[in-house]
Order: C-alpha cells, then structure tokens, then sequence
C-alpha cells in the first residue's frame, strides 16, 4: 500500500496540480522551511465566500511539492471557514505515508502557509 501512496506523492511532485500564480489574488502567503530549505507561496482568489482559484509556487522538496499540490485540489470550492478547519491530519492522511520529524515539516509547510494567508497572521502554530 506505501507503494501506492509513494507513487501518489511522485505523480504530485512530477505533475503538481494548481502550480503557478494568480495576478491579483485575494490572499496571499509566503513562508519557509528552514530546516529543508523550502519556500513556498500560496495564492487565492474567492467568489461567493468559496475559493474560485489557488495557485502555488516553490522552490521546495519532493513531499512539499506534492503536499502543497494534494492541499490545493483539497481546498477548491471551500469557505474560509472550511479551510480553517482542515488540520495536519487531513494533510497526512491525503499523503498517506508516515514521515520522520523533518519531513513532517515539509509535508504541513502547505498547510502553515494556507492557514497563515486565511488568518491574516503573520505566524500560525501548527501544533495547535
């Protein structure tokens, strides 16, 4: 089953869906892992409380990558409220490996990021 969900994670880096930048989004967050050396952007627009497009960019690890682009087709057409509620299970769950402590980092840094944009804050704790 890992094997399944490691060429999941592959196709995601390879491919990565919503890969990209929006002209003048709604939302927009950018922060880093230092421990990995990611770098990753989100971007947002919102119609009718619901998010119309997303987009994101990095320079950024394999499992961030695929993290970041697994989130974003996770996200489409939800509230603000919605994406609020969606926790670093949901994104380990969607990945569906275990990881170590450091790639955890990679894997939630999507997560951190989108959070982050939506509360309009400028560090979000995601251990809470």
């Amino acid at each position: 089953m890992d094997d399944l969900y490691r060429e999941n994670i592959l196709d995601h880096f390879q491919n990565p869906r919503n890969f990209g930048k929006i002209e003048n989004p709604d939302i927009t967050y950018k922060d880093s892992n230092p421990l990995c050396g990611d770098e990753l952007q989100v971007d947002l627009t919102f119609e009718n409380e619901k998010v119309k497009e997303v987009k994101f960019h990095c320079k950024c690890c394999a499992i961030c990558k695929a993290s970041a682009s697994m989130l974003t087709e996770m996200i489409e057409e939800q509230t603000k409220d919605e994406l609020k509620n969606i926790s670093k299970e949901d994104v380990m769950e969607n990945l569906g490996i275990s990881l170590g402590p450091v790639r955890i980092k990679c894997a939630l840094l999507p997560l951190k990021v989108l959070k982050a944009g939506i509360y309009g804050i400028d560090k979000w704790d995601e251990e809470e």
